[in-house]
């Protein structure tokens, strides 16, 4: 606009306020197409525009000619009519060239995707795009994916329990037939879904999941679930057409699907509530499937041998009590876990081939109690460490209280206050379990905990969100037994209190009298650790405050306070005019002495402040004065060390040449 001035002091203003205006209703046009391709747009905007136009009309002769105002307001409404044009059918968004240096190839991606379906709204999609739309993702961290391991989990379990059963006892296979044809295909078919969702299972790549499909398949071909799949997936039971269909032994391939059986109990394990009992299960189906095996196998090299023909074969099948299709299995599955938990009182063998069969056994049957007893106790040790490890704590305190010659009754009392906390599960220290968690998800667990607790407070109602995270991370869990002082009058305010489950009495001098009563959500000692200047009270306790039964409070010390005090400013002038608004309803503020010089105790905190910064100054410059005089020290001896070298390499005089004459010495 300061351009349209100085053209104004011209003594023939005409034509160029023409160019001038021009130049300003497209400055206006320009700026609204800019504004909006940013995705800025709104309607303040548009009256900036308005208003400049309207500056501009204002500071323009208004001598013009009747035809150059035409033009200006003709252009105005189509500068208007534009922007409208562009509200009503938003375009695409204009890339930041700057931000797209940093963008890796997924974002672009995702940012083509976005722009392409807004500027595609009215249906006509391109194929490829509406290709890349239909691509479903499967999240291998999602509830979505689980539930497919639980599904794919069962055709794997029946293969593993059902296809050596079928292939050592005939009269499973024959006398079902139907039933197993049936199942074995539609395992089939789920072993095929599985692939595809193998196939469409994203993984991360620098934090970010990828999603195409072409990169995905690449993944996939390259791992080794891809060849177990493709070789459990081969139509070996076409060898049906050639030996019949009573050699379920020729779908053995399909047994090769056992890691995905794995990743369901390794997610089941990490989801379940009671992981302990979990694995007491998992160990012992996977007894119990070895057993299974190992029974099989048993009853196939008795029908090699011949049944009968020595006494550790199974019995010749023609008895009629030896040929019922239970009676084998239970007779196989009997022999099979007498000698996998080495237990013995079998038939010894009789043959070589018998004797090296029974030494595997024995020493998987070895193995395996090896592994139950390991498992099982390290188990009940994880089940009972908290127990133990709070038994320790109680143990070590009566010890102590013996050796001290403490009182029955606050041993008793003492004693009943670490039963109060087993019995509410209460013994958990909450700082070292989420000790191992990053800064963000113990914040945001403390948050979920803790903060509508600290919300109650009404000096904290209306904090900025920052600081009620900082406060809701010092929050310290305090638990008294019935008759405990809170605090007592006269006594100094070092922390402040909010009762989360319980109730505490507010009593006088003879600990008797009940003036009233607090309960769940009330609070207490917010004003003493303010420390407020002019506060009659000081920092001091005004009441008694007693525990009528077991009280859970939550604990705000003031050094926390003042700690995240420090980041907050704003804040904490908030909160000493909230509490001085308290101490005046109250009549507990002396305004004599709030008027009066700052406290001599803020004084000697800021001194003591100061000189312990003073001392971390002195400690650095220490450390840096003997790092610099040692990093001194190195580089003389450096340099001592090449004078030296250099001395003796020009000492020794070369061969073949003359030593050099003396140079004449200058006065």
């Amino acid at each position: 606009m300061a351009k349209i001035n100085t053209q104004y002091s011209h003594p023939n203003p005409a034509c160029p306020d023409v160019r001038t205006m021009d130049r300003d209703l497209s400055h206006i046009e320009n700026g609204l197409s800019r504004t909006y391709s940013q995705g800025e747009e709104t309607p303040s905007e548009l009256q900036q525009a308005i208003a400049m136009e309207t500056r501009g009309r204002a500071e323009s002769q208004r001598s013009s000619l009747t035809g150059q105002g035409s033009a200006r307001l003709w252009r105005l409404i189509m500068s208007l009519r534009v922007w409208a044009t562009r509200h009503l059918h938003p375009q695409d968004q204009r890339p930041d060239t700057f931000l797209e240096h940093f963008r890796g190839a997924e974002l672009k991606e995702v940012s083509s995707q976005e722009s392409n379906a807004q500027s595609n709204m009215d249906g006509q999609e391109p194929d490829g795009e509406r290709r890349e739309k239909d691509t479903i993702v499967v999240d291998p961290s999602g509830n979505m994916y689980y539930r497919w391991l639980i599904v794919i989990a069962l055709p794997i379990f029946y293969n593993w329990c059902l296809l050596i059963c079928r292939a050592c006892f005939d009269e499973l296979q024959s006398e079902h037939l139907i039933l197993w044809l049936v199942l074995d295909y539609s395992a089939d078919i789920l072993y095929g879904l599985d692939v595809l969702v193998r196939v469409r299972t994203g993984f991360l790549e620098q934090g970010l999941m990828v999603r195409d499909a072409k990169r995905l398949w690449q993944h996939y071909t390259k791992t080794l679930h891809f060849k177990l799949d493709v070789l459990s997936l081969l139509p070996t039971d076409l060898a049906y057409f050639k030996l019949g269909v009573n050699y379920p032994e020729l779908r053995f391939n399909r047994l090769l699907k056992l890691t995905r059986l794995f990743e369901f109990f390794d997610r089941t394990e990490t989801r379940t509530s009671y992981p302990n009992v979990f694995r007491i299960g998992n160990l012992v189906f996977y007894i119990l499937v070895i057993i299974h095996w190992n029974a099989c196998i048993y009853f196939a090299i008795s029908k090699f041998i011949g049944f009968g023909t020595d006494s550790w074969v199974y019995p010749n099948i023609s008895n009629p009590e030896y040929g019922r299709l239970s009676r084998k299995y239970i007779y196989s599955l009997y022999w099979s876990t007498l000698t996998l938990t080495t237990i013995g009182e079998t038939p010894p063998p009789v043959k070589d081939g018998e004797y090296l069969f029974v030494v595997i056994d024995f020493l998987v049957g070895v193995l395996i109690f090896a592994t139950i007893v390991g498992n099982v106790g390290s188990m009940i040790t994880n089940m009972n460490a908290s127990r133990a490890e709070f038994q320790a704590k109680i143990d070590s305190v009566k010890q102590y209280m013996q050796y001290r010659k403490v009182t029955k009754d606050l041993e008793t009392r003492v004693i009943r206050w670490f039963d109060y906390l087993w019995a509410n599960r209460k013994t958990v220290d909450e700082k070292e379990v989420l000790r191992s968690l990053p800064d963000k998800l113990k914040a945001e667990i403390a948050i979920n905990v803790h903060l509508d607790t600290l919300k109650k407070v009404r000096i904290f109602q209306d904090c900025e969100a920052g600081l009620l995270v900082e406060l809701v991370l010092k929050l310290r869990p305090a638990v008294f037994s019935p008759g405990d002082y809170i605090c007592k009058k006269g006594d100094i305010g070092r922390e402040m209190y909010i009762i989360k489950e319980g109730k505490l009495a507010v009593v006088a001098d003879d600990g008797v009298t009940q003036f009233v009563v607090l309960s769940d959500g009330s609070y207490f000692g917010e004003i003493s650790i303010l420390n407020i200047k002019g506060s009659k009270s000081g920092n001091r306790r005004t009441a008694n405050i007693r525990s009528i039964g077991y009280s859970d409070l939550f604990c705000l010390s003031k050094a926390d306070l003042m700690e995240a005090l420090t980041e907050y400013p704003n804040a904490k002038r908030a909160l000493e005019e909230k509490g001085r608004q308290v101490l005046i309803k109250d009549n507990l503020m002396d305004e004599d002495l709030a008027k009066a010089g700052p406290d001599p105790q803020d004084l000697e905190e800021k001194v003591e402040h100061l000189g312990s910064s003073l001392d971390t100054l002195q400690t650095r410059f220490a450390r840096l004065l003997a790092e610099y005089n040692a990093t001194q020290m190195r580089v003389k001896q450096r340099l001592s060390q090449l004078e030296s070298q250099v001395k003796l390499c020009g000492g020794s005089p070369l061969p073949d040449e003359e030593p050099p004459e003396p140079e004449p010495k200058q006065q």
